[in-house]
C-alpha cells in the first residue's frame, strides 16, 4: 500500500507510470513505423514474386493493420491494463459494430471475392454498377474507376459483385457498330460496299475480322444499315470517330442521298 501523504512515494509513483507511459508511446510509435515497414515489404516481396498488384496492396494492407493492433494491445499491457479483458472488449466492440456495419463488411467480402476470383485488374476498362472507367484502384471496401472525362469514381465493392461486370478490355479487342442510312431508291450494294470500303480506311480498324455492313432496316425516311468494325480495346472511340467520318465521306463523294426524317401532312378537306 503506498502511503499518499508521502512525498517521497508519490514521486517514485510518478517517475514509475511515467516511465510506462513513455515506454507504452515508444511502443505505439515504433509500432507505426513497423506497419508502414511490413507494408512495405509485403509489397515488395509480392512485386518481386510477380504477383498481381491489387493483392500486393491487399495482404500490405492486412500486414499493416495487424502489427499496429499487436503495438496498440503491447502498450496497453505496458501502462498495466489487462490485455486479456481489453481483448474481450475489443471482441464484444467488433461484433456490436459489425452489426451495425453490415454493410460495410459487406463491401469487404466482396473485396476480398475482387481479389481472389479477378474479374478485372488494374487498368482494365470495365462497366459496374452503372459506371464506366479504368481501374485505378481495388481496395478492401471500394473500387476507384477514373472515367473518360477523367472524373474519380469510388464504387463500393458490394455494388460491384451484386451487379453485371463488363470487363470491356480483357479481350483485347472490341467490335462496334455505326449506324447510317440512304435514301429510298438507293443501289444498296453500292452504299454497302462504299461503307465497307471507308472503313477499311481507317488505321485503327483491324483487317482480321474485318469490316462489315448489315442491312438492317427499311425506316419511315431512309434505308437503315450498320457497318461492323474490330479494333484494339484502346482505339474503341477513335474507331467510331472516324469510320462515322469515312462512312459519311464516301457517301456523300459518290452523291448518295443521306436523308434526314420527314413528316408528311395532309389537310383534312
Amino acid at each position: 500500500m503506498i502511503d499518499l501523504s508521502d512525498p517521497q512515494a508519490l514521486v517514485q509513483l510518478g517517475i514509475f507510470y511515467g516511465t510506462q507511459l513513455l515506454w507504452a508511446v515508444l511502443i505505439l510509435v515504433v509500432g507505426w513505423m513497423g506497419s508502414k515497414w511490413a507494408a512495405g515489404f509485403v509489397h515488395r516481396w509480392g512485386a518481386r514474386a510477380k504477383a498481381d498488384e491489387a493483392l500486393s496492396r491487399f495482404f500490405a494492407a492486412i500486414a499493416q493493420y495487424a502489427v499496429l493492433a499487436a503495438a496498440v494491445i503491447a502498450a496497453l499491457a505496458k501502462v498495466g491494463i489487462e490485455t486479456t479483458s481489453v481483448v474481450a472488449i475489443f471482441a464484444s466492440a467488433g461484433f456490436a459494430v459489425g452489426m451495425a456495419l453490415q454493410g460495410s463488411l459487406g463491401n469487404f467480402a466482396s473485396g476480398v471475392m475482387i481479389l481472389f476470383f479477378r474479374p478485372f485488374d488494374l487498368g482494365d476498362k470495365v462497366q459496374v454498377a452503372g459506371e464506366t472507367g479504368d481501374v485505378s484502384d481495388i481496395g478492401l471496401f471500394a473500387t476507384t474507376l477514373l472515367t473518360p472525362d477523367n472524373k474519380k469514381v469510388i464504387v463500393p465493392n458490394g455494388a460491384i459483385t451484386s451487379g453485371t461486370i463488363v470487363n470491356i478490355t480483357t479481350r483485347g479487342t472490341l467490335r462496334g457498330s455505326i449506324d447510317f442510312g440512304v435514301a429510298y431508291g438507293t443501289d444498296l450494294a453500292k452504299a454497302m460496299d462504299i461503307a465497307m470500303k471507308a472503313a477499311a480506311s481507317v488505321d485503327v480498324v483491324l483487317a482480321d475480322p474485318g469490316p462489315a455492313c448489315a442491312f438492317v432496316e427499311m425506316g419511315a425516311s431512309s434505308l437503315n444499315f450498320q457497318v461492323h468494325c474490330w479494333c484494339s480495346s484502346a482505339d474503341y472511340l477513335t474507331m467510331l470517330h472516324e469510320v462515322r467520318l469515312a462512312v459519311y465521306h464516301g457517301l456523300d463523294a459518290e452523291g448518295i442521298d443521306i436523308p434526314f426524317d420527314q413528316v408528311v401532312m395532309h389537310q383534312a378537306t
